[in-house]
């Protein structure tokens, strides 16, 4: 009987601790990913190149090589009902063509952050907040002519800054933000470009002698509506399309222009390393006015009409991620 009980002992001893899915110790509940606070960093640096040469072409043409260096870095935050999402877009641009100065063909030095909270798990709208911050490195012209930069850095930079409601932020290919309060701001630095009025801000105005007595601004300030769209969508194995568009209208300036920032970008993946990119970007600011000639033979301009601008893009490059 004493080596009966001490056996029942052993056995139930060991049952305890090779089981815990058993009666005595309560089954402990997978814990939730979204409970610890979570930080996912990832950087991208690219290279596209496009090259045309020729020797003893019967029909013609001209030398020439291009590259766009761009980089990418995005920093996400994670926690319960909580998103921070930031991230920084840079690129450079250069075209060489035979026997003609060196070209800008693209530039951009940007900066987005977004925090969002929901009330539930379960629930695909956000209470979010907004900041987007854009300018460029280097000046820029409106070729042949490179004497007289047209654009320089913080000439012009924009600001964004508002609240609003957004759906599917969480779903990382969809997302429809619209918020009825943001801030714009235009920053032209320049001293030059200011006193000209460029890019919305008021001019300088002039003396009969063409003396400034009062000095242009240096900063627009709006406020009004932006609504923005991203989504993503697998077109086919290994090409992405993405598209991203941007609305605003100032309340008390110009309701009722909206000013549009239209991207779409189509990502042919090779391999892990080599890629191809086919790139439309289209634009609309009623602020940014064109110069039209009112006196070719005095080569004076004037003021003009805002245009819808439109850029496109078609390379083939290298990327890593890092």
């Amino acid at each position: 009987m004493k080596y009966i009980v001490i056996f029942l002992f052993s056995f139930m001893v060991q049952g305890v601790f090779a089981q815990p899915d058993s009666l005595y110790i309560k089954k402990k509940k997978d814990k939730d990913p979204t409970e610890t606070p979570k930080w996912v960093h990832k950087n991208k640096v690219g290279l596209d190149v496009n090259e045309v040469a020729f020797i003893n072409w019967s029909s013609g043409g001209s030398n020439s090589i291009s590259a766009i260096v761009s980089g990418n870095s995005k920093l996400d935050y994670t926690y319960r009902n909580l998103i921070w999402n930031s991230s920084l877009n840079t690129r450079y641009g250069i075209n060489q063509q035979e026997s003609q100065p060196l070209k800008k063909t693209d530039d951009l030095f940007e900066i987005n952050s977004s925090l969002g909270y929901k009330k539930s798990k379960g629930s695909k709208w956000y209470y979010s907040a907004r900041l987007n911050f854009k300018t460029q490195f280097a000046n820029g012209y409106s070729y042949p002519d490179t004497s007289n930069p047209i654009s320089k850095f913080m000439a012009p930079g924009y600001m964004f800054f508002g609240g609003g409601m957004e759906y599917g932020k969480d779903i990382k290919r969809l997302s429809l933000y619209a918020s009825p309060l943001t801030f714009k701001s235009t920053f032209v630095l320049d001293e030059d470009l200011a006193n000209s009025g460029a890019f919305g801000v008021t001019p300088a105005v002039y003396d009969d002698e063409g003396n400034v007595l009062i000095p242009g601004e240096k900063v627009r300030e709006e406020l009004g509506i932006l609504i923005t769209n991203y989504y993503e969508l697998d077109v086919a194995k290994n090409v992405v399309l993405k598209s991203t568009t941007n609305l605003y209208t100032d309340y008390i300036n110009s309701f009722g222009n909206v000013d549009i920032d239209w991207e779409v970008v189509m990502d042919f993946k090779v391999n892990n390393f080599i890629k191809a990119t086919l790139g439309s970007h289209l634009k609309y600011d009623n602020d940014v006015k064109t110069l039209v000639v009112v006196n070719e033979e005095a080569d004076e301009y004037g003021e003009g009409g805002a245009k819808v601008q439109w850029r496109q893009l078609l390379g083939i490059g290298f990327v890593v991620d890092f």
